[in-house]
């Protein structure tokens, strides 16, 4: 098939699993052509079978902000037609969604009635905080509607979609994934300071003071703290980690491209968010052997098996998440058991040669309408 993807080339979850599935997909002999205002951060551009086109906007006095809806819309439509597309793809309702119905009208109408179907895949803030902004709020549920497929990344979001917009539309769940052959735990035994580490793009819903906190509390001046990201509250966090003694076991890393080389050098991953639709950094973590700790909320319950390949506890409750720091690295042989599960988790729920085939027979059903 010929399939554009459309989604936000940030840090973000929702960037990097339309990257990740865009990339998958040529592998299997699809043609992918991502259409985007800048490369995805995660885009190998050398792969076979992948394009870049990127969009453009334009500055004119009279527009206080440019109209990249409507630039978006235009250049996804140029590349239906030059390339021959069968659908697009589009990650995040607003304002991708609206784009790709814009594209498909403008085609119907100049294409000898020419159908572009498009599919909107929702990844969490779209609909947990962005698509309830009254200013927004009718709009993503028209875009929604309007979609020819929706697809959510976890059952908790799917449920959240109806309840918040009365959507009743079919929507198919297809969990978020991983390639475990790229992530996967290190080869050989690691040595040094036990180590935690959190990945986000350091948004207050991510939480990431609650994880200088756990270290903290963790009672161990001997492990040390990775923050892998970067975004509004790294300040407040490095500040906190100041505050509270901790800033030289505190390493902050900023953004990272090889997240997958940082994770098998970690033991514990920290993730006290306020939500989460799915929880890609968990997973990706698991992957690695890498045992998650984790707020039970959003769509975590559906990844994670508490005690058994990680752990969840209440949201907010810093003591909860360190004294499960405290217990995995104070027995080695739990927090090994444990991170084997995590792996196997990760191999036999979420891998790419489960997921994936998903996504192609969604694309097939709804080409064929």
């Amino acid at each position: 098939m010929r399939i554009g993807i459309t989604c936000y080339p940030t840090y973000g979850g929702s960037g990097i699993v339309a990257t990740e599935l865009g990339m998958e997909l040529a592998a299997r002999g699809h043609d992918v052509h991502f259409i985007s205002y800048a490369p995805p951060v995660r885009l190998v551009p050398s792969l076979e079978r992948v394009h870049f086109h990127e969009v453009e906007t334009t500055a004119y006095p009279l527009f206080l902000y440019p109209p990249y809806t409507l630039s978006l819309a235009a250049r996804m439509a140029e590349v239906a037609v030059r390339y021959e597309l069968d659908l697009l793809h589009v990650h995040y309702a607003i304002p991708h969604s609206i784009s790709a119905m814009l594209a498909k009208q403008m085609l119907a109408a100049r294409d000898g009635g020419r159908v572009l179907p498009f599919v909107t895949t929702l990844h969490g803030t779209d609909i947990t905080l962005v698509g309830v902004e009254p200013s927004y709020f009718e709009i993503t549920r028209f875009s929604i509607d309007q979609s020819d497929g929706v697809t959510t990344v976890s059952g908790y979001l799917d449920e959240r979609t109806r309840e918040v917009f009365g959507i009743t539309r079919p929507i198919e769940v297809i969990h978020n994934f991983v390639n475990c052959e790229l992530y996967k735990p290190a080869v050989a035994p690691r040595r040094g300071p036990s180590r935690l580490v959190h990945v986000s793009n350091f948004r207050a819903v991510k939480r990431p003071c609650d994880c200088v906190r756990i270290l903290a509390a963790s009672g161990d001046a001997g492990v040390e703290l990775w923050m892998v990201g970067d975004g509004p509250e790294r300040s407040r966090a490095e500040r906190l980690a100041s505050e509270l003694g901790v800033s030289a076991r505190v390493n902050f890393l900023g953004k990272q491209d090889r997240v997958e080389e940082l994770l098998p050098q970690c033991d514990i991953l920290l993730l006290p968010s306020e939500h989460e639709a799915f929880g890609l950094a968990a997973l990706e973590a698991m992957a690695c052997g890498v045992v998650p700790v984790a707020a039970r909320t959003g769509g975590l319950g559906e990844l994670i098996t508490h005690g058994r390949d990680g752990f969840l506890e209440p949201m907010g409750d810093v003591e909860a998440h360190a004294a499960r720091v405290r217990e995995l690295l104070g027995d080695a042989s739990l927090r090994a058991r444990m991170a084997a599960h995590a792996r196997q988790t990760a191999i036999d729920r979420f891998s790419t040669d489960s997921i994936i085939p998903r996504y192609e027979a969604y694309y097939r059903r709804v080409v064929v309408g």
